[in-house]
Order: C-alpha cells, then structure tokens, then sequence
C-alpha cells in the first residue's frame, strides 16, 4: 500500500514557476513508477510526466518539454515536478501517482493516487 500527498500548488502568473512536491509513504517507494497528472475544470485528465523507478528514464507529455522537469529522491520518498514557464490554460488539479515498476502514460495503470493540489495560473 502506498499512499500519496501533493504540495506545492498556489496562485502564479503566467510565465512563473511552481514545483510541487510528492511525499509517499511505504517501505517500496523506491519501485515504483511515478507520475505526474492534471485535470483542467471541464476537461479529461491528462498526463504529463512519468519517471522511472530508478530515475534511469523521465517521459514528458509534448505540450510542457523542456518547461517541466520530474525528478524523484527515494532516500526522501519524495517525487517532484518543477513547472516553469507556466501558462494559464495549464490551471488545474494536478496529481501524483505510482504504479509498481513499469512507467506509464495511462493514468488507468496506476495504481495508487494522491489527493491532487491546485495549479492557478493567471493571465
């Protein structure tokens, strides 16, 4: 069982940078996929990083490369997506999950999924 906390989230203009954070909790943290989602009001979730377990392989959604960078400290349990450059149609929910092993764009292959925090980017 693994259970997940988003923070980081807040009010930014557009242009600005927010990183949010992940903290898991369980002894396997460190075999499992991460990945970040949001969720725009209205609209379908998406997805839009992926890291491996072993940070050997990080996967972007095409619409944030080289905006957004994943990154994950398993000595902290903790993954992470810094956001810069933020545009206001990327305001939404924006959630943490992880799967056993494998990576995935499919937010339907994970297994386990964080509260989500709120991303507002203002025009």
């Amino acid at each position: 069982q693994v259970q997940l906390g988003e923070s980081g989230g807040g009010l930014v203009q557009a242009g600005g940078s927010l990183r949010l954070s992940c903290a898991a909790s369980g002894r396997t943290f460190s075999t499992y996929a991460m990945g970040w989602f949001r969720q725009a009001p209205g609209k379908e979730r998406e997805f839009v990083a992926a890291i491996t377990w072993s940070c050997a392989g990080t996967y972007y959604a095409d619409s944030v490369k080289g905006r957004f960078t994943i990154s994950r400290d398993n000595a902290k349990n903790t993954v992470y997506l810094q956001m810069n450059s933020l545009k206001p149609e990327e305001t939404g929910v924006y959630y943490c999950a992880s799967r056993p092993w494998l990576v995935s764009r499919d937010g339907d292959e994970y297994n386990y999924w964080g509260q989500g925090t709120q991303v507002t980017v203002s025009s």
